[in-house]
């Protein structure tokens, strides 16, 4: 059993930066993919960002060149360095930890942590 617990949500405006950040209750060098989804309201959980154990990096297309994803193993932490923000980006952010060794969907996590919400205002 994997307990995640994100945060550094919070209430900003477009343009701003914020990070986010995720604590495992587990050794996170023992975690082979984990990242980021986030949910905006009336739509469907989406992929944000992913990292592996070898720290290889994948991005959804709308936060590439504005969102940077980073882990800290000595902290069983994994961060969203998050700039650029846009309204588009209010979401609740989830912290997620896959099943798998190398793939990164929805349908493969196996553990999420409670959500963070992340909300830009104009």
């Amino acid at each position: 059993q994997v307990q995640l617990v994100e945060s550094g949500g919070g209430l900003v405006q477009a343009g701003d930066s914020l990070r986010l950040s995720c604590a495992a209750s587990v050794n996170s060098a023992h975690i082979y993919v984990m990242g980021w989804f986030r949910q905006a309201p009336g739509k469907e959980r989406e992929s944000v960002a992913s990292i592996n154990y070898t720290g290889r990096t994948e991005y959804g297309d709308s936060v590439k060149g504005r969102f940077t994803i980073s882990r800290d193993n000595a902290k069983n932490t994994v961060y969203l360095q998050m700039n650029s923000l846009t309204l588009e980006d209010t979401a609740i952010y989830y912290c997620a930890v896959s099943s798998s060794y190398n793939n990164w969907s929805r349908r493969q996590i196996a553990y999420w942590g409670q959500g963070t919400q992340v909300t830009v205002s104009s």
